[in-house]
């Protein structure tokens, strides 16, 4: 059971109590200590950087991502932060953006050894290339010393194919650090970098002979003539429940989402209209390559800002914020008669695609002063 808010309990304590309970696999445990120390620190970057860690190793990136966002909002964000959120960004599938803060902290921190290689295989993971391999060399010259680093190096090497230097790398992280070998197999977060690229590793194993068997174990020198007893899965218990409440940042998504999809389709469909006067058939030609543009850009729009399922969103909304609930839908429906202009031909598809749009903006504004007063 999470360990109830004491006056004397500091942010700093709920975290350690929250580390320890991961390193036992108990994840919903220690989301709930952290959540604990939330109530009288809710910006804690450390707390909510850990949330975010929690929740990855618990396969959980949209709910690793609502924390690291909020971790990373305070300026200028925290290394810790910006690491939990580019891998957050990376399982979530959003490559440019975490490319983007592996940049910044290779950038930010050009001589801190973490910094460094952690930075080289977050850019590795999302955009992996030259940049990746230098950044990768770099974090073994800061500090040619430590396992990691070297770890590192195998998995970018690995993943541009370049296996003899892969091979080397990871031969010099045993040497350093012979536990890199079972790093695969832990469960807590402390070490939780280390656990991911050997892991990468791993999976990057079965395209060469790189001396990483699975499992993650160094090989033994000698075969062993017994048969290999199963290696044991550890259980682990997930979070259940959101710790974070993100209903506030989704809605605001669902604003911006209103009000850039309405003015662009209010745009489209007015230059549409005017297009008639030159060409009706140029006009409709333009207007179904201009509604597919609109429609798209609004749902990548949508997907892309939010940290939660967009369904969840969408199904909050309509329980307890109607009217932007329908705000929502008009902006998604309004370029669909733009299609419906394009194969129909008419004004009056335009102007209903208008109506719905500038409805959808009206009443984002209607909520939003109502909210104000």
């Amino acid at each position: 059971m999470p360990t109830p808010m004491e006056p004397d309990t500091t942010p700093e304590e709920h975290r350690q109590r929250a580390l320890l309970l991961a390193d036992l696999g108990r994840y919903d445990e220690a989301a709930e200590e952290i959540a604990s120390g939330l109530t009288s620190a809710p910006r804690e970057t450390a707390l909510l950087a850990t949330l975010a860690r929690i929740h990855l190793a618990a396969d959980q990136p949209a709910e690793a991502l609502a924390a690291a966002d909020r971790a990373a909002s305070v300026e200028p964000p925290a290394l810790a932060a910006l690491v939990v959120r580019a891998m957050a960004l990376t399982d979530s599938h959003r490559y440019a953006d975490a490319a983007r803060d592996a940049m910044v902290i290779l950038r930010n921190w050009p001589e801190d050894p973490y910094a460094q290689r952690t930075g080289a295989a977050l850019l590795s993971e999302s955009r992996n290339g030259q940049e990746a391999l230098n950044a990768a060399w770099n974090g073994v010259r800061v500090a040619p010393t430590e396992a990691e680093a070297h770890l590192v190096l195998a998995v970018v090497a690995a993943r541009l194919r370049l296996f003899d230097l892969a091979q080397r790398a990871y031969a010099e992280a045993l040497e350093l650090d012979a536990a890199i070998g079972d790093a695969g197999r832990d469960l807590g977060i402390v070490r939780f970098e280390r656990r991911r690229w050997a892991r990468a590793l791993e999976d990057l194993a079965e395209e060469a002979s790189l001396g990483v068997p699975p499992g993650g174990a160094p090989p033994d020198p000698e075969p062993s003539t017994e048969p290999e007893a199963p290696a044991e899965v550890p259980e682990i218990a997930r979070p259940q429940r959101p710790v974070l409440d993100s209903s506030d940042q989704s809605a605001e998504v669902v604003r911006e989402t209103v009000r850039y999809g309405a003015g662009g389709t209010l745009i489209a469909a007015a230059l549409t209209a005017a297009m008639t006067m030159i060409s009706p058939g140029i006009s409709r030609m333009w207007a179904g390559l201009i509604g597919v543009l609109v429609f798209g850009a609004v749902l990548l729009w949508f997907r892309s800002r939010l940290t939660e399922p967009a369904g969840a969103v969408l199904a909050r909304l309509r329980a307890g914020d109607r009217r932007l609930a329908v705000a929502a839908y008009l902006t998604f429906v309004a370029p669909v008669f733009l299609f419906l202009y394009a194969a129909i031909g008419g004004l009056a598809p335009l102007v209903i695609g208008m109506v719905l749009a500038a409805g959808g903006e009206l009443l984002v504004v209607i909520g939003r002063r109502g909210s104000d007063g």
